[in-house]
C-alpha cells in the first residue's frame, strides 16, 4: 500500500475509481464537470492511495488560511474498504500539515463519528448550482 500526491499521471486511474463509484460522482466524470474537476484536482491537496498497482482511494482538500485544511472529498474503492484505508488517508493529510487544524465536509458523518472526529457546526447550502448529468 503506497499513498502519495496525486500526479497528472494518476488521473486516468482516479477517474475510473470516480466512475466505478455511481450516480452520486457520476458529475465528475462526464462533459463540464469533468473538467471542473480536472481543475480542482490541479488546485487542491489530493493524496492517491494505491494497493500495488490499483488506485483504490483518495482524499482531495482545500486550504483556507489561516482557518484550516478542508476535506471535500474521501473515496475509497468498495472492495477495499474495511482496511483502515479511508483514515490513512486522513492521517496522511494531518502529517502533512501538522501546524493546520484539518475538517471533515461530510455528508457521511457516521463513517467519520467511527473514526472518533468531534462534530463542530454544520454546513448550509446558500444556493445550488443547477447542472445536468449526461
Amino acid at each position: 500500500m503506497t499513498i502519495k500526491k496525486y500526479t497528472p499521471e494518476d488521473e486516468q486511474n482516479l477517474f475510473a475509481l470516480i466512475e466505478d463509484e455511481g450516480e452520486e460522482w457520476a458529475y465528475y466524470c462526464t462533459g463540464a464537470g469533468k473538467e471542473k474537476y480536472r481543475k480542482a484536482l490541479a488546485h487542491n491537496i489530493v493524496y492517491v492511495l494505491y494497493v500495488g498497482e490499483n488506485l483504490c482511494g483518495f482524499v482531495r482538500c482545500g486550504e483556507d488560511e489561516p482557518t484550516g485544511i478542508y476535506v471535500y472529498d474521501l473515496l475509497v474503492n468498495p472492495e477495499y474498504r474495511g482496511n483502515e484505508y479511508g483514515r490513512l488517508l486522513m492521517e496522511k493529510v494531518v502529517a502533512d500539515y501538522p501546524d493546520t487544524t484539518v475538517y471533515v465536509n461530510s455528508d457521511v458523518n457516521p463513517y467519520y463519528e467511527k473514526l472518533g472526529y468531534k462534530a463542530i457546526g454544520s454546513i448550509f447550502m446558500v444556493s445550488e448550482a443547477k447542472y445536468e448529468i449526461k
